[in-house]
């Protein structure tokens, strides 16, 4: 934070990986986790400095093999290619076919990778649940894959993944590793030919990989609707998932909600609700949305939007190039024009904030019924049972 030059900067950037990877090697995330905390509360800058580093340094990897009598640096990079999904019914996860993954490979290299760069896709369709936890899992993870795609290697298969509950919308994981020689390219946008229009090569990339991946995907996903995402280094391509998945949550459960009660969207209503830690001044971690019948109080659905990163109530501050454009949407406008997209026009907000509450149960969220009182979501008696759960 305090380095006075880009000399001393990157030679105390050395002394931090090589500290981190010893630490994340021998699996002492108790160590990185006491360090965050206590920055956290203390040094803010410090905090993301070091944040920064252990994601970095969790997600990426290097081998060193004999060539020609010298030794030749590979680099390598932890990549999820995230997918977003929603249902009536349920959203798969699992085993991946052995030839639907020489399939996906066969795409990801052709139209992702730079020349010369080789992958290894883990066999597993990973949702939230199942992603590794901490650093120390995802450097793990990151090394196996590295050994696999450098070696050419196969991966067995997790031997059981964690349960997922079910949602109506959520998202799905490949998680690729890419090795390269190292300062080589990984992906194809990096390449020296495309670096003066990299942004228009990697949107290629992108719909190239849309447009062959999608039905192979799909048949790991049946009776779900589907979106491919940019794959990007792990924990970017995963923040991006986050919140890309919320507008879908909500075109989601009205599309059920209409569906299964047999009703118009304009014969809904939506209640708006900003949560957060217990605290004097609560700080809004995350909206819920409730769902009533327009002539009625009971609530009988529920969804939660998440905050991240820089979000909170007034909006994210912009960065980079598009500063000077125009204030972006705060979260809850943003909220209120996806419902009105979805055709609810009948929304209503509740100033007051909450505590964030579960029910003692089921631990589902509690959410504000137009009154403002804090109730369990529950469907009419008389409506079809399904898988849906709350998101």
């Amino acid at each position: 934070m305090q380095a006075a030059s880009r000399v001393e900067e990157r030679a105390w950037e050395r002394q931090l990986d090589t500290q981190l990877q010893k630490l994340l090697k021998t699996n002492h995330q108790d160590s990185i986790d006491l360090a965050l905390n206590v920055l956290f509360k203390d040094d803010l800058g410090s905090y993301d400095v070091l944040m920064d580093t252990v994601e970095a340094i969790s997600e990426s990897a290097t081998m060193v093999e004999q060539q020609d009598g010298g030794d030749v640096t590979w680099q390598s990079l932890l990549v999820a290619a995230p997918i977003l999904a929603w249902t009536r019914f349920s959203i798969a996860t699992g085993n991946i076919p052995s030839e639907l993954l020489n399939t996906l490979s066969a795409h990801f290299s052709a139209h992702l990778l730079a020349e010369g760069a080789r992958l290894a896709i883990a066999p597993t369709l990973y949702s939230i649940d199942q992603l590794p936890r901490t650093h120390a899992e995802t450097y793990a993870l990151t090394s196996k894959l590295a050994a696999a795609a450098h070696k050419g290697g196969t991966i067995k298969p997790a031997a059981r993944e964690a349960e997922t509950a079910p949602f109506l919308a959520d998202t799905r994981y490949l998680l690729v590793a890419i090795v390269a020689p190292q300062g080589a390219p990984l992906f194809r946008w990096q390449e020296p030919q495309h670096q003066l229009h990299f942004a228009e090569e990697r949107n290629r990339a992108l719909e190239q990989w849309r447009a062959q991946a999608t039905a192979n995907v799909a048949r790991l996903l049946p009776g779900c609707g589907i979106e491919l995402l940019l794959p990007e280094a792990y924990y970017v391509a995963c923040r991006e998932a986050d919140k890309l998945i919320r507008p879908i949550s909500i075109r989601a459960a009205v599309h059920y909600l209409t569906n299964t009660l047999g009703v118009e969207a304009s014969d809904l209503r939506a209640v708006i609700a900003g949560f957060g830690e217990e605290a004097a001044d609560i700080q809004i971690d995350e909206y819920r949305v409730s769902f009533t019948m327009r002539q009625s109080p009971d609530v009988v659905y529920g969804i939660v939007w998440p905050l991240y990163g820089q979000e909170d109530e007034n909006g994210t501050p912009m960065e980079g190039p598009l500063a000077a454009s125009p204030t972006p949407l705060t979260p809850i406008n943003e909220i209120v024009a996806h419902l009105n997209d979805a055709g609810i026009a009948h929304i209503k907000r509740i100033n007051e904030r909450y505590v964030a509450e579960y029910c003692d149960d089921c631990g589902a969220p509690l959410f504000a019924d137009p009154t403002g009182e804090l109730v369990h979501a529950e469907m009419p008696e008389d409506a079809p049972t399904g898988t849906e759960h709350f998101h």
